[in-house]
């Protein structure tokens, strides 16, 4: 099977990216999460140091709630096994209100992320979008004639 990227996908995405948030200043203002969270790829490239108290936000976007390699609040765990998967929208309506968001999901919102993001949600979101991998998916054999 071949491999292939979704580019198309991806430049939507960084073009719902750039108009819901702005990707510089969601750099800048991720400098308020460093104290908990880093960014850095599985070869171990640090794109954002910061504190390890909170997950790794590498790949966050696309990735369901409550994956990964951290020990996650049991309302997360939950909140990811009935299928949130993390966008921009998702994640900034997370950090404006992590215990409201959560009961939202329909879990009793414990979470142990207790800092609110106030303003600049859709900006740390469309930077965590920026720096997550592309998608890769196997092209199926009718979609390769297809094309």
């Amino acid at each position: 099977m071949k491999r292939i990227m979704l580019t198309t996908a991806a430049l939507m995405l960084a073009t719902a990216a750039q108009a819901e948030g702005d990707v510089a200043a969601g750099e800048k203002a991720f400098g308020k999460c460093k104290s908990c969270h880093t960014i850095t790829t599985p070869e171990g490239e640090v794109l954002a140091k910061g504190g390890r108290t909170g997950p790794n936000l590498y790949g966050v976007v696309g990735r369901a709630a409550g994956a990964g390699d951290f020990k996650y609040s049991k309302a997360m765990t939950e909140a990811g096994e009935a299928g949130l998967v993390w966008d921009e929208a998702l994640l900034a309506a997370f950090v404006a209100d992590p215990k409201g968001f959560l009961k939202e999901q329909g879990t009793d919102g414990k979470t142990k992320m207790t800092f609110k993001l106030k303003k600049g949600g859709e900006d740390v979101a469309a930077y965590l979008a920026s720096v997550s991998p592309m998608v890769e998916v196997e092209e199926t054999e009718e979609e390769a004639v297809t094309q």
